[in-house]
């Protein structure tokens, strides 16, 4: 029920980013200054999420922490400076998105079969330096097919020909291993603890597999998707050899492009990126003894009861008898249907007609003004 007008309401701001125009905590912040103009004596709490993919890092660092910038190497192999953090507890995180992402002009420049993963592991090992023992990897948003080779490589492991010589850890090198050796990887990696954060549960290789399912808005060709995909299952069935353990068919072994496989043979548990950062802000005491939860993203549609920030912070104010407005940059009209059955109200920020160019420009003050109407309408209900 909506809050009495004998007592200032509560509303708990829970979005996930825009991506490419603004953060979690800027989403949480804009949509909040809103309400405040409506009610001003409103109690808002901010708790920004994300579901492993861009903005992860920033979402899990309003929490507190330690943010830090690392070097590492780009989808490219190219050296550039990476943010990483650690958390009040001690857990390193490591976002994909930020240092192989899609957006990075620089690393996607190059073909598909030639990005690495490369420094991820560069990012993993610098923060095993600092003394991190566990790590959240997100692997939301990579622009890499390459099994994960990259980041095993750069944590020591070696890929070589039938020559001996080595092999570079990219999708169209792949093919030549002939031999792995793991006598080198880093002793650290052992005593460590690895949570991948993803919703993906698809295997390596096959037809719902990294390559096929996702390769494709990765630039992956139609006729490149078999021979990348032999490449990563000839990949495997050597490393495996070598390690003398499987996980190439394991749930999640197809997440970023075969990272989660990876991660999956150094032992890595799986665990929903949203439900992770959920945990981690203390979304159910935000919403505890709340009123009203707004939530959102960049776009809305079906897929957004996937696992998707909005859904999982939706579901967990069910359970906390709080309704939910979903407050996205657009919604997908045909998918209305379904997502009225997980938000009390769906809302797109555009007022009006407006390019995508325009809309990123004006985010933050349509975040406010669509906050603000909402409020009223929310409020004067409430009053009734």
């Amino acid at each position: 029920m909506p809050a009495s007008s004998h007592r200032a309401p509560v509303v708990v701001i829970a979005p996930d980013s825009f991506k490419g125009s603004l953060s979690a905590q800027e989403v949480a912040a804009a949509i909040g200054a809103g309400i405040k103009r409506a009610i001003p004596d409103a109690e808002v709490r901010l708790c920004p999420i994300a579901d492993g993919g861009e903005g992860t890092l920033d979402a899990l660092m309003h929490a507190g922490g330690e943010r830090l910038t690392v070097t590492c190497r780009n989808a490219a192999g190219e050296p550039f400076m990476a943010p990483v953090g650690i958390l009040n507890n001690g857990s390193a995180v490591v976002e994909s998105a930020a240092i192989v992402g899609l957006t990075d002009a620089a690393g996607t420049a190059l073909p598909v079969d030639e990005r690495t993963t490369l420094g991820v592991g560069d990012a993993i090992l610098s923060l095993l330096d600092r003394g991190a023992r566990h790590f959240l990897v997100a692997l939301g948003g990579s622009s890499t097919n390459d099994g994960g080779a990259g980041l095993l490589a750069a944590l020591g492991v070696k890929f070589l020909d039938a020559a001996g010589e080595p092999v570079p850890p990219v999708p169209a090198q792949l093919q030549r291993i002939a031999r792995v050796d793991a006598s080198l990887l880093d002793p650290r990696v052992k005593q460590a603890q690895f949570v991948a954060m993803s919703d993906v549960d698809n295997p390596l290789c096959g037809e719902e597999g990294a390559t096929a399912v996702f390769g494709p808005q990765k630039g992956v060709q139609p006729e490149q998707v078999p021979v990348i995909d032999r490449a990563l299952a000839h990949f495997a069935r050597v490393l495996e050899a070598a390690l003398g353990h499987q996980a190439a068919t394991r749930p999640g072994a197809g997440a970023a492009g075969g990272l989660g496989y990876a991660l999956l043979m150094l032992g890595a548990q799986f665990r929903s990126g949203a439900e992770t950062v959920a945990d981690h802000i203390g979304l159910d005491q935000a919403l505890a003894g709340a009123d009203w939860l707004i939530t959102g993203e960049g776009r809305s549609d079906a897929q957004t009861l996937h696992g998707k920030a909005p859904f999982i912070a939706s579901q967990r104010a069910r359970r906390a008898g709080v309704p939910t407005t979903l407050l996205s940059g657009g919604i997908d009209r045909k998918s209305l249907e379904k997502l009225q059955t997980s938000f009390s109200g769906c809302f797109s920020i555009a007022f009006g007609p407006m390019s995508l160019q325009e809309a990123i420009a004006q985010a933050p003050d349509l975040l406010k003004d669509s906050g603000e109407q909402l409020a009223r309408l929310w409020h004067a209900s409430a009053d009734q």
